[in-house]
C-alpha cells in the first residue's frame, strides 16, 4: 500500500484534533485507503484499534444506519461501552440522509474526531457549509500521480523503465485498483469503463435526480471528447440543438455542474494576466483521470496534446496549486499556477519540432514582466529552453519534487 505522504503531510497536523477532516474526489480514488493510513498513524501513536468505530455507507450491512438518528443511536451506543476518546471513520457519507445534522451532534456530544470521505461535492453545499461554519477541513483525493504509477507498476513488471511506464500512464490513468489487475490492458479498460459508469448513475444520475439520462451522456461525451478545449454552455446548446436535442444553455449548465460535482471534470476558469480580470465565459475542462477516458472514449494517443495537458492540470491540482488559463494580448498560456504567494507558468505541447513550434510555446511568455518561473513542457528528450525560460521532459517534469 503506497503511503499518499503528499496527502498525509496535509491531513496529518489536523490529525486527533477538534475539526472534521473531509475527503472528498472521484469514486475509487483511494479514499477509503486514506482512512486506512490515518489509523495506521493513529495507532502508531498508541491509540487502541478499539477505539475505532468504521463505517461504510455503501455497504448493505449499514443501510439501516442511512439516516441521521439511526446513525446517532448506533453510535451513542458504542459510546456508552467504552470511556475513552473515539475515532469515527465514515466512508460515503453523502449516503446518510441529513448527515450534517448528525454529525454536528456527535462532535457536541462525545469526546471524538472524526473522519469522513464522499464522491460528491454536494456533500458540502453552501447550506451544510453554514450548518457547520468552521468545523471542518477538506481535503480533495485525485487518482495516483504519475510517481505514485511508477512505484505501482513496477511491483508488477519490475524491469519496466521510466519511458515505458508513462507510456503506460497515457493509456491506462492512475486510478489505483489497476495494481491488483496487474494493469492488464483488457481487464482494466473493463474496470475503468464500469468505474465510469458507476460514477454517472451514482454519483450523477442519482444524487441529482437526472430523468433524461440521453441527454446527460450527449453532454458527457462532448466534454470528454473536447477536454482541455475552449467552448462555452451556449456553443454545446447549439451542438445538441444540431443533433436535434434542443436544450438551453442554463440546462446545460446544471448538467456540467453534476459531473463536476462527481468530481467527474474540473473546471478551469481564464484570466487577464493584464488586470487579472476572470473571464466569466468559454472556460476549459479536464478530466479526474485520463485513464477513464481512453477505456471509454478512447482517442488518448490521437489527442495527445490534451492528455498532455490534462496529466499536468490535475498534478497542478495534487500539489495544491490554484490554476487559470492565462490570456494576454492575442495569446494564451496553458497554466498559471498560484500557491502561497509563489507563481508558475506552463505551457504543455507534445513535441518541439520546428523553429516555428519553438517560438509559438515560448514567445506566449514574452508578455509577461515578472520574474516567476517560467516552463515549457513536452515528450522531446532533449533541452531546448531560451531566453529563461526552462524547458522539460514530461516525465521529468511529473517526477520533480519541487518547481521553481
Amino acid at each position: 500500500m503506497i503511503k499518499r505522504e503528499t496527502y498525509m503531510n496535509r491531513i496529518r497536523p489536523f490529525i486527533g484534533k477538534e475539526k472534521i477532516k473531509i475527503l472528498t474526489g472521484i469514486r475509487r480514488s483511494g479514499k477509503s485507503v486514506m482512512l486506512n493510513l490515518i489509523q495506521d498513524e493513529l495507532r502508531a501513536s498508541g491509540v487502541d484499534r478499539r477505539q475505532f468505530i468504521s463505517l461504510n455507507f455503501e455497504s448493505m450491512s449499514n443501510a439501516h444506519l442511512c439516516t441521521a438518528a439511526a446513525l446517532h443511536d448506533e453510535i451513542i451506543r458504542q459510546a456508552t461501552e467504552s470511556n475513552q476518546k473515539l475515532y469515527l471513520f465514515f466512508d460515503e457519507i453523502q449516503e446518510v440522509e441529513s448527515w450534517e445534522t448528525c454529525i454536528h451532534t456527535l462532535r457536541e456530544e462525545l469526546n471524538c474526531d472524526i473522519y469522513l470521505t464522499a464522491s460528491n461535492a454536494k456533500l458540502l453545499s453552501d447550506e451544510i457549509v453554514a450548518s457547520l461554519q468552521d468545523q471542518y477541513v477538506e481535503f480533495t483525493i485525485y487518482p495516483f500521480s504519475f510517481g505514485e504509477f511508477i512505484e505501482l507498476y513496477r511491483s508488477v513488471h519490475p524491469d519496466a523503465d521510466t519511458k515505458h511506464c508513462f507510456s503506460q500512464y497515457l493509456l491506462l490513468g492512475g486510478m489505483p485498483y489497476l495494481s491488483n489487475l496487474r494493469f492488464d490492458d483488457r481487464t482494466s479498460r473493463q474496470y475503468l469503463q464500469d468505474l465510469f459508469y458507476s460514477v454517472e448513475l451514482k454519483d450523477i444520475i442519482k444524487q441529482n435526480n437526472i430523468r433524461d439520462v440521453d441527454m446527460l451522456e450527449r453532454i458527457l461525451s462532448y466534454i470528454t471528447v473536447n477536454i482541455g478545449s475552449i467552448f462555452s454552455s451556449t456553443m454545446i446548446s447549439k451542438y445538441l440543438k444540431s443533433e436535434g436535442r434542443p436544450i438551453s444553455p442554463e440546462t446545460v449548465l446544471n448538467y456540467i455542474k453534476a459531473c463536476t460535482d462527481a468530481f467527474l471534470f474540473y473546471r478551469v476558469k481564464r484570466q487577464y494576466l493584464q488586470g487579472r480580470k476572470i473571464l466569466t465565459v468559454n472556460e476549459k475542462y479536464y478530466m479526474a483521470d485520463h485513464g477513464i477516458r481512453e477505456a471509454v472514449f478512447g482517442g488518448n494517443t490521437r489527442d495527445i496534446n490534451l492528455i498532455l495537458e490534462n496529466i499536468v492540470y490535475i498534478e497542478l491540482l495534487r500539489r495544491g496549486y490554484l490554476v487559470t488559463v492565462g490570456k494576454i494580448s492575442n495569446k494564451e498560456i496553458d497554466f498559471v499556477c498560484e500557491k502561497q504567494g509563489s507563481k508558475l507558468y506552463i505551457q504543455v505541447a507534445p513535441l518541439l519540432s520546428s523553429e516555428d513550434s519553438i517560438r509559438l510555446e515560448f514567445d506566449a511568455f514574452f508578455g509577461i514582466r515578472d520574474n516567476f518561473p517560467k516552463y515549457v513542457v513536452t515528450l522531446d528528450e532533449f533541452d531546448k529552453s531560451r531566453d529563461g525560460i526552462k524547458h522539460r521532459n514530461i516525465r521529468d517534469f511529473l517526477l520533480t519534487e519541487e518547481w521553481n
